[in-house]
């Protein structure tokens, strides 16, 4: 019998090989005990339990991998070599060129962690009930949807698959069709079966609800035109079915009958230490209390010597960055509470920067200003003056735009640099759905509320603008709020449309999707002269999962 269950066993260890096509790097998989189900006697591995499963959200709360595809290869991000700093064999510089290949690390890693993602899902939607089974099924379809969208086909094994059993896979359109209907019978599941609704409270932000389903469906049928293109023409133009447009519309007005999301009349609450309670938006989050960290969204730009001490990578180009209007909150906020203490606004970064004199921030107790800021040096004792010119090959220390998304918390600072800090990482929100619905109008679809794309992006603007100024940080008195509300538009069409959303969605991994959608993914940007061949639209499936799945065929134009 030890024997059997040892042979059952190596069977199954094969598989995951083959379905996950191992690389060097399965951290993200490999770590959770239940990433390898244990085989029950009749040789069906026993699903996980689902806490294990939502901790696969954590591979995507990083700077690498999932994030970098999305923000790295569009118009909002690059990262620069230094010197010797950054250059790690071209990871970064191949992203923002469009000259990635199927043996990319980053490429990699991602379809590792989705098919690990998608194995553990798969168990828990079609080998548990009730509730469980149908949380399962919402994360299950939201990692094909992120396989189908990066990858343009989505592996899967049926539970009861054989152990032996290689993947089947869905092309793209099939897995367009397969998501979709998830997330029907998902909304449409009624009595035990079905999932919460949104409650307003931090706990049913952590978990699939009824309004997170209805985002992701929604989200899939805006870019179902997108997945159900001819794979040789992956960049469009794309033809957007107006009764597919209309049901955007439906859902997204079903999310905001729920009175308890609406517009955060501050934009940071969203993102801040405080924003499991500050926030009227976030509908989907992952937690720190549930094993994410927030340092990257700062530490990824941040000086060695700002506070906390960061990274001093990525940067912002600075087309994107002269979009915004120099009034709107998203683009520079000095939050009293957090800007006080370690010397810079929430936002982007550029200019002198400042810091606390003779201490770090965030002293043991309440959070207080310092007393006291400076302006800081480099690693030469030189002004650190953040400047909106960069090089993707040769960039000083002090080059480029930086990025302050998530505020962390000062008073951890001095304990844990900064990891303690409590902010949720957002992935659905309320502002994008609403910019949904600007969308769908926009291509077609039809409102029974009768509300137009111009009042609905007017609508979050009024929202967005009296951003609070410091002039001079050494001088906190002097910060005001502006109270200037931001000029509402007179008009909006799709290419304004895709400018208010890079102002509200920056940095949420949502800007490369927008951009093919949009049909300007190809194009040139920044440090990137020429456009980029249309294949560029989906990533290339990685060489040693070809070897491991002959049911895999290679994207075209790779």
């Amino acid at each position: 019998m030890k024997m059997k269950s040892s042979n059952r066993f190596m069977k199954v260890m094969v598989l995951i090989a083959m379905f996950l096509s191992v690389s060097c790097s399965l951290d993200v998989v490999v770590k959770n005990p239940n990433s390898i189900p244990i085989l029950n006697e009749s040789g069906t591995p026993t699903p996980p339990d689902l806490a294990s499963v939502y901790n696969q959200l954590n591979g995507l709360v990083t700077q690498s991998n999932w994030f970098a595809m999305e923000e790295h290869t569009s118009d909002e991000m690059m990262g620069p070599t230094r010197g010797t700093d950054w250059d790690d064999f071209g990871t970064w510089r191949k992203l923002h060129l469009h000259a990635w290949d199927a043996s990319h690390n980053q490429i990699n890693d991602t379809w590792n962690m989705l098919n690990g993602a998608l194995f553990q899902t798969t168990l828990i939607a079609e080998a548990t009930t009730g509730q469980q089974q149908t949380a399962g099924k919402f994360l299950r379809a939201y990692f094909s949807y992120l396989a189908c969208d990066l990858f343009g086909v989505v592996q899967h094994r049926p539970a009861t698959a054989a152990v032996g059993d290689i993947p089947m896979v869905f092309t793209r359109s099939e897995a367009c069709d397969f998501i979709i209907s998830e997330l029907q019978a998902v909304i449409a599941a009624t009595g035990s079966s079905a999932l919460p609704k949104f409650d307003g409270t931090a706990g049913t932000r952590t978990v699939a609800t009824l309004e997170a389903a209805e985002f992701l469906l929604a989200k899939t049928l805006l870019n179902k035109a997108v997945f159900k293109q001819d794979p040789k023409n992956a960049a469009g133009p794309f033809t957007f079915d107006p009764a597919d447009m209309s049901q955007v519309i439906t859902l997204c007005n079903a999310i905001a009958s729920n009175g308890n999301l609406q517009l955060s009349k501050n934009y940071w609450d969203n993102f801040a230490w405080t924003n499991a309670t500050s926030s009227t938006e976030n509908i989907f989050v992952r937690p720190k209390a549930l094993g994410i960290t927030v340092q990257f969204p700062i530490f990824m730009g941040a000086h060695y010597h700002m506070v906390p001490s960061g990274w001093n990578g990525f940067v912002t180009l600075s087309d994107f960055y002269n979009a915004f209007d120099p009034m709107d909150a998203r683009r520079n906020s000095w939050l009293p509470e957090y800007s006080d203490s370690v010397g810079y606004n929430a936002g982007f970064l550029v200019g002198q920067i400042y810091g606390p004199v003779g201490k770090t921030a965030g002293s043991a107790g309440a959070v207080a200003p310092n007393t006291q800021l400076a302006p800081l040096t480099d690693r030469s004792g030189n002004p650190l003056v953040f400047t909106p010119d960069a090089s993707l090959f040769f960039s000083t220390e002090t080059k480029g735009i930086r990025t302050n998304k998530y505020p962390i918390h000062p008073n951890t600072f001095n304990s844990s640099n900064g990891s303690a800090s409590p902010n949720d990482f957002v992935f659905f929100r309320f502002a994008d759905a609403r910019l949904m619905k600007a969308e769908a109008i926009l291509r077609g679809g039809s409102d029974t509320n009768g509300e137009t794309a111009l009042a609905i992006v007017n609508g979050i603007i009024a929202n967005r603008g009296g951003a609070y100024i410091q002039s001079d940080p050494m001088k906190q008195s002097a910060g005001v709020s502006t109270g200037q509300a931001l000029t509402k538009l007179q008009s909006i069409d799709l290419p304004g449309l895709l400018t208010e959303r890079g102002k509200e969605m920056w940095c949420e991994g949502w800007r490369r999707n927008d951009m093919i959608r949009f049909g300007v993914f190809n194009q040139p940007v920044m440090e990137r002269t020429t456009p980029s061949d249309p294949s560029r639209c989906v990533f290339p499936i990685p060489l040693i999962a070809l070897s491991s799945n002959p049911n895999l065929t290679q994207n075209y134009g790779y």
